[in-house]
């Protein structure tokens, strides 16, 4: 429910689903643009937090170090106190290609300025809190959930914005691949990784605007399950290719988890990639019965691998006092 400004009130609590980054459009940037993404909020994963006003900064739950570090720098840019009591009951896996960071980081803030009788402001939070470095649909995904396609960054930037919002198909599925014991490039190490991969041919990033643009948007907006897959999953390979160097020389940040989308690729699946650095990887399956079909393959190859169904999240983070 939206707060008002002015309203005073003494919580909120914020509840935030996970995304799946699908993919870059252009990491060449010679046209003036760099960047771009692909994204789908996901159900199944949540980032659920709780703030009140007190007397001293608290805080409750996953990464409470990392929560109270963000919750000081957004006070001082608001101008308000942080000394606020907070819970975080529940957090969407860390360095999975989830998108838990932005998603924690957002929904603190949102409940923070409720806290604080303030209006929700996400771009300006975004900004304070350093999320949307390269990708804008982290931040669009947590107000409005659904399927995205965001411009990448310009010269004057502040946040990328979005070009593409579309409802997911209600039928069709993501099959997650998500391997425990690996983690995604994050922080220094990525920042490093993405300077020390090679130029990304103009060539390549064509193909890629081109397959968004003719194949999976038309594919999404007509539930042309095909065309949606086959570009997604040429996408993928590309970008694969792309950044294996950093991955220990294969498309999957997870060698575990390329082993299974292999499997999942010789059994017909569709859409087959890795969400952002991983080490979660995905295929889609065009109703409820493949998904299960495709998930069953998936475990008999899985290895140490945990295979999920989830569906999309049509809506953006969940709001109450």
């Amino acid at each position: 429910m939206p707060f008002e400004e002015g309203t005073g009130g003494e919580g909120m609590r914020v509840r935030a689903g996970a995304r799946l980054h699908l993919g870059f459009l252009d990491l060449n940037g010679d046209l003036g643009r760099r960047f771009g993404s692909l994204g789908l909020a996901i159900e199944g994963f949540e980032t659920c937090v709780e703030i009140r006003r007190a007397a001293r900064l608290r805080v409750r739950g996953a990464e409470p170090e990392r929560v109270a570090a963000l919750l000081r720098r957004l006070a001082e840019a608001v101008g308000r106190s942080p000394d606020v009591e907070v819970e975080v009951a529940a957090a969407i896996p860390a360095h999975a290609g989830l998108g838990s960071g932005t998603q924690l980081a957002l929904a603190l803030a949102r409940a923070f300025r409720a806290a604080h009788g303030l209006a929700p402001d996400t771009p300006a939070d975004a900004e304070i809190l350093m999320r949307g470095a390269r990708s804008g649909i982290g931040v669009a995904l947590f107000e409005r959930g659904g399927f995205m396609l965001d411009a990448g960054r310009g010269p004057a930037t502040a946040l990328p914005p979005i070009l593409s919002h579309l409802p997911f198909p209600r039928d069709w599925r993501a099959v997650l691949l998500i391997d425990p014991e690996a983690v995604g490039a994050h922080g220094e190490a990525e920042r490093a990784a993405f300077a020390a991969l090679p130029g990304f041919p103009s060539e390549a990033a064509a193909e890629i605007c081109r397959r968004a643009l003719m194949q999976v948007l038309p594919g999404v907006a007509e539930a042309d399950f095909a065309a949606f897959g086959e570009g997604l999953s040429a996408i993928q390979r590309r970008l694969g290719d792309h950044f294996a160097p950093a991955q220990g020389g294969g498309r999957f940040t997870s060698a575990r988890v390329g082993e299974v989308a292999a499997a999942l690729s010789q059994a017909g699946a569709l859409g087959i990639g890795q969400s952002s650095w991983g080490p979660t990887g995905f295929a889609f399956a065009r109703d409820p019965d493949e998904a299960g079909f495709l998930a069953a393959r998936a475990r008999k190859a899985a290895r140490g691998v945990e295979v999920r169904i989830h569906a999309a999240r049509a809506v953006g983070a969940d709001c109450e006092d």
